[in-house]
């Protein structure tokens, strides 16, 4: 019997029993907040990347099953096609990147009302060159014992697309989604060391992201991303894991800089579902998010003992489907930047640590406070228009719910958990970004107004 078949059968002996149970006792799965399951049957979606984990995980370990869901996951081709399943009902969720529940909610793109109870991972990508552009870059990074000097700024950058300028070429790299965290990652980083990423004015009708351009940003799906750049279709790419590691393994490019290391611990996934979906299945919510938060709890547990197990898993086909060593370089605790440089960074994927399944109101509105900088919000916003986007979107008080609920079963320590007393959505200021400006969630334009290059609070593209 294969694999899939011996899931199938044992999700129909289950469910069976659960009939069965139900009619004398409650049975077993029935959740500690006593909601009863208005949908079991679910399809999530996914893009082929390693922080998909959590759904991955959560289906392995039979953690859905727990809750009385029998889940369906199924690859999706791109970003695109991801949010309008799920928008269309086609898709009950979706591992989204953070910025399509608020891209959609203002109407950048497809308009909708998407809503998420759950961030489904911390960090996770890089920025890499090709052999050619590192090879023009090296001169002008430090290096101590022979080896660069981590992080390498954008700076080291900056003269080789000022000589394409001079030479009338454009230089240009890849990013998967206009509101994706590697869009914004990427675009930080370069106007960091002076590189005018471009700006969106979608009041005009642009919406390619290059007017002022020094560096031209495209759209590329993550799996992609290392045969374009093989091609010299684009000179370098902002992604997740595995296809940074990848380009390594095949000899075609160099990883120059991390997420971790532009903006520690930064927000990067989300479990995403429509606001019609959750209010028509609230427990079901509940019940997902619970699942997941073990899958979380599980990835990260004692020191990520459970890393090589997860690779494995994810090494197949129906998830990520490229090669163990390739995954395991990145996601055991190093991360490989020239061929050989592999460094110990034990936080490059976190699941669970630091709080990072939490959604807060404070990851939600940088990702605005970005999207104001590019010109993707056309018109300046007062402070409260993005909290009140924040509440809209993110929602603590349903992920509240499941986490007590796993408190109460006894299956996750409270110590694993923010403190819901105090708790109020903003993580404290934070300084560990590579400009060395610091972001305070509850200041949105303050913090527009430190950046040298982007729109600030009032500024509007002419």
């Amino acid at each position: 019997m294969k694999l899939n078949e011996k899931k199938s059968a044992r999700r129909t002996f289950i469910k069976t029993l659960s009939c069965a149970v139900a009619v004398t006792c409650s049975f077993s799965m029935a959740s500690s907040y006593a909601g009863k399951l208005e949908k079991e049957e679910l399809k999530f979606g996914f893009i082929k990347l390693t922080d998909m984990a959590p759904l991955a995980i959560a289906y392995e370990k039979g953690y859905f099953e727990d809750e009385g869901l029998y889940v369906t996951l199924e690859a999706q081709a791109n970003w695109k096609v991801l949010l309008d399943r799920t928008i269309d009902g086609q898709l009950d969720g979706a591992h989204m990147l953070a910025g399509q529940p608020l891209g959609a909610t203002i109407g950048f793109g497809t308009k909708a009302d998407i809503i998420t109870a759950f961030s489904m991972d911390l960090n996770g990508n890089a920025i890499t060159v090709s052999n050619d552009i590192w090879k023009q870059m090296k001169p002008n990074v430090p290096h101590e014992n022979g080896k660069p000097v981590h992080p390498i700024k954008a700076d080291a950058l900056k003269p080789v697309v000022e000589k394409f300028k001079a030479e009338g070429k454009p230089f240009k790299m890849g990013m998967v989604f206009p509101v994706s965290t590697h869009n914004y990652e990427l675009r930080y980083w370069l106007a960091a060391g002076g590189i005018h990423p471009g700006y969106y004015a979608p009041k005009k009708g642009d919406i390619s992201g290059t007017i002022k351009a020094d560096a031209l940003l495209s759209v590329t799906p993550p799996p992609q991303m290392p045969s374009t750049m093989e091609a010299g279709t684009i000179n370098g790419y902002c992604v997740g894991e595995p296809w940074n590691q990848q380009a390594v393994f095949k000899g075609i490019g160099v990883p120059v800089v991390t997420d971790y290391e532009i903006w520690k611990n930064n927000p990067e996934k989300v479990f995403g579902v429509s606001k019609a979906w959750a209010d028509k299945n609230p427990n079901t919510h509940i019940a997902v998010v619970k699942a997941m938060i073990r899958a979380a709890e599980w990835l990260d547990a004692e020191n990520n003992k459970n890393r090589p197990e997860a690779v494995k898993i994810l090494s197949q086909s129906n998830y990520v489907g490229a090669d163990y060593d390739v995954i395991a370089n990145s996601m055991t605790g190093t991360f490989e930047y020239e061929k050989g440089d592999k460094r110990e960074v034990p936080d490059f994927n976190v699941f669970f640590r630091y709080n990072a399944t939490y959604p807060y109101y404070s990851d939600a509105i940088w990702y605005l406070t970005q999207m104001r900088r590019w010109g993707q919000i056309a018109d300046s916003k007062p402070d409260s228009w993005y909290m009140d986007i924040a509440k809209k979107v993110y929602r603590p008080d349903i992920y509240e719910k499941a986490a007590k609920a796993l408190i109460a079963e006894g299956k996750i320590s409270a110590a694993g958990f923010p403190d819901f007393v105090k708790e109020d959505g903003f993580r404290a200021p934070q300084t560990h970004f590579i400009d060395g400006i610091t972001y305070d969630g509850k200041k949105p334009n303050d913090y527009l107004n430190k950046f040298k290059i982007g729109l600030k609070e009032k500024d509007v593209l002419k």
